[in-house]
């Protein structure tokens, strides 16, 4: 399928916006106005943000960060909803880990990259899960569950609101997996994302042979944000079908 096929946009249209309307968004209903309550989703990301640069410590790596600026900006320019703000940086772990906070926080470790050899198409499926994440608000009503601030304490944040919460619990919680359904539903969007956005989305099936090798040590190099998600074999089982008519690139 041409990846710039009107037919593909509308898909993408319908993935990220419909059940989040479905949803009635609690924000929306607070705040009055769809960017209101987005601009409230990306202050309190800001805050979960910094604490994780904190923690987590910024690996000083140029071209590594150019590389996800650059996937990120294809990525981003194919999301219908432009209020959207997205943000990749690296951390450093030596798990490979990725995770996505609100807002459009996101974070990869260079373990991650190099696990992939820093290939441009399995780190957009990356990128492009973590922002599915982001745009079907997974992110947020995340935080909003497991947090014992109300939605309206946060939708004016600033740092010393949700700050002290993730200090407590540990960055470690965010890269535990969402439910079984989101995972499938931000594998499959992101599939549709990194189509619509130039890349190869059999990137996604290459990274996940690569994970499945790691898997005879009992999930210890994954980590909890691997170890933690549905079986890989379940998760390439569900992508397969919408990769049929993708013609996989020789070699």
């Amino acid at each position: 399928m041409n990846p710039h096929d009107g037919s593909v946009f509308y898909k993408i249209g319908r993935l990220a916006g419909g059940k989040a309307r479905k949803a009635k968004w609690v924000w929306h209903s607070l705040t009055g106005d769809q960017r209101q309550a987005m601009e409230a989703e990306y202050g309190v990301g800001a805050d979960m943000a910094a604490v994780v640069r904190e923690k987590s410590g910024v690996e000083p790596d140029p071209a590594l960060q150019a590389l996800l600026d650059r996937i990120a900006q294809a990525l981003a320019g194919v999301v219908r909803n432009k209020l959207h703000r997205f943000d990749v940086g690296v951390v450093g772990d030596e798990h490979p880990t990725a995770y996505a906070l609100p807002g459009g926080f996101i974070f990869v470790t260079a373990s991650l990259a190099e696990l992939c050899g820093r290939d441009r198409d399995e780190l957009g499926f990356v990128v492009a899960h973590e922002m599915a994440h982001v745009i079907r608000r997974h992110a947020v009503n995340r935080v909003l569950r497991q947090t014992a601030y109300s939605a309206a304490s946060m939708v004016t944040p600033g740092r010393g609101v949700i700050a002290p919460w993730l200090q407590r619990i540990g960055i470690q919680w965010l890269e535990r997996a969402y439910s079984r359904e989101q995972e499938f539903e931000a594998d499959a969007l992101a599939v549709l994302m990194t189509r619509a956005g130039g890349f190869d989305p059999h990137g996604a099936l290459r990274l996940f042979e690569r994970l499945r090798a790691l898997e005879p040590d009992g999930g210890r190099r994954l980590g909890a944000y691997l170890s933690t998600h549905p079986p890989v074999d379940d998760r390439i089982a569900a992508l397969r079908p919408g990769l049929a008519s993708d013609r996989a690139p020789a070699g």
